[in-house]
Formats: C-alpha cells, sequence, structure tokens
C-alpha cells in the first residue's frame, strides 16, 4: 500500500485531498496542531474506508514536526508523498506596506521551515527507492507579487524557488516534485472547491508532465483585488 502524508491538514483542502489520495489506494497520514480538526478528518475518512491515522503537531516547533515524521515512518514503513499546505490564516498577511522583518519571521516560521524540514524527513529514502513525490500548495502570491499578502508573497515565492529547484535536481531520480498555485478563496461549492482543488492536484501528480499549475486554471492575476 503506497502512503501520503499531508502537513497542515484541515477540513477543507487537507481532507479533500486526503479523500482523494485514500480512494485510490493510498494509506493516509494527517498533520495538524488541531486535535479537534484530525478527529474530523479521520472520522470522515473512515466513513470511505480509507485507512488513515492523525498525529498533532504545530508545524513552527520544528522538534515536534521531526518527531511524528519519525513516529509516521516507523508505522507506515515509508511515505510515498508529502503534501504540504498549512495555513495560519488570512489574518497572519500583511500588506507590503506594513510588512516587517517580524511578520516575515513569522510566515517563515509557519511555512518556509517546516516545509524544508518536512521534505528531509522524506528524501533520502525516496531517492534510495528511485520514487516518491513531494507535492507543495501555495497561494497566487508564489506566482505573482500581490501588495496585500507582502509577508506572505516573500515566503510563497521562496517556496515556489526550492520546489522548482528540487524537481530539477530529483527528475532523474524518479521523485516528483509539483507545485499549485491556488489564487482564489477555498470553499465548497464556489470556484475555490477544495474536492475540485484535490482533482487537479491527483491529476498532476498521476500524470507528472508538468511541475505547476496555477488554479484557478486559466487564472488572469491581473484581475485579482489590490
Amino acid at each position: 500500500m503506497r502512503n501520503i502524508v499531508i502537513v497542515g491538514a484541515g477540513p477543507g483542502l487537507g481532507l479533500s485531498l486526503a479523500k482523494k489520495f485514500g480512494v485510490n489506494g493510498f494509506r493516509v497520514a494527517v498533520i495538524s496542531r488541531n486535535p479537534e480538526k484530525l478527529s474530523m478528518i479521520i472520522s470522515e475518512l473512515k466513513k470511505l474506508n480509507i485507512e488513515a491515522q492523525s498525529f498533532v503537531a504545530n508545524v513552527t516547533d520544528l522538534a515536534a514536526l521531526k518527531q511524528v515524521f519519525q513516529a509516521i515512518i516507523k508505522e507506515f514503513g515509508s511515505i510515498d508523498v508529502l503534501e504540504f499546505s498549512p495555513y495560519a490564516g488570512w489574518d497572519k498577511f500583511t500588506h507590503v506596506l506594513e510588512t516587517t522583518p517580524q511578520s516575515v519571521l513569522e510566515q517563515i516560521n509557519s511555512y518556509l521551515l517546516p516545509a524544508v524540514l518536512s521534505v528531509n524527513e522524506v528524501l533520502p529514502n525516496m531517492i534510495h527507492r528511485g520514487s516518491g513525490a513531494i507535492l507543495f500548495t501555495t497561494g497566487i502570491s508564489a506566482m505573482f507579487p500581490l501588495p496585500f499578502v507582502g509577508n506572505g508573497g516573500i515566503v510563497m515565492s521562496g517556496i515556489r524557488n526550492y520546489a522548482t529547484a528540487l524537481h530539477n535536481e530529483l527528475i532523474d531520480k524518479g521523485v516528483f516534485v509539483g507545485h499549485l498555485s491556488i489564487g482564489t478563496m477555498i470553499q465548497a461549492g464556489t470556484a475555490g472547491d477544495p474536492d475540485v482543488i484535490a482533482e487537479t492536484w491527483y491529476s498532476l501528480y498521476e500524470k507528472q508532465d508538468n511541475f505547476e499549475e496555477v488554479f484557478p486554471l486559466g487564472l488572469d492575476p491581473t484581475h485579482l483585488p489590490n
């Protein structure tokens, strides 16, 4: 059985990704700092007969995150897919004119450093096996400068740079690295329906013929608010 770890799983996109990969034969490990959300996710997955296990960790606590990865590897044996998509909340973003070193550091601690640590924990074994996938989910500010998410854009574009470098280095080693940049609010029944995003992600993972996509497909960033 293949295994996927979803870092920063919540009741929206995280659950949808868990369901999509789960119904396609994956055993699922979900990581979040919120035990109640994890319990809800596991309950929903059990209804679909998807084998899943939850692990509590705040991604900003790198030592705790590392321990969780070690526990998952001990329990599952190996990690075939890592999907990274924690979300600290809209209120954590600052306008570019109000961005400070502290507000950037908060984004680094809640996204960039946990991403690097997560990759460090799974990549050596993937390279050894010659297979695996690392999937980064970001906001559209990774692709286009947006003044209203000044601190987030600095870090998201850094993640995209990191993902691109990983992709270029690993493409001949059997490890796929993908990036999906989301330019809409994630909400069921809207253009940002998490189930649709999960379908897009799974298609990108399954085909592995393209490094990155923008969601919604064909998004025009000039129409985004300032």
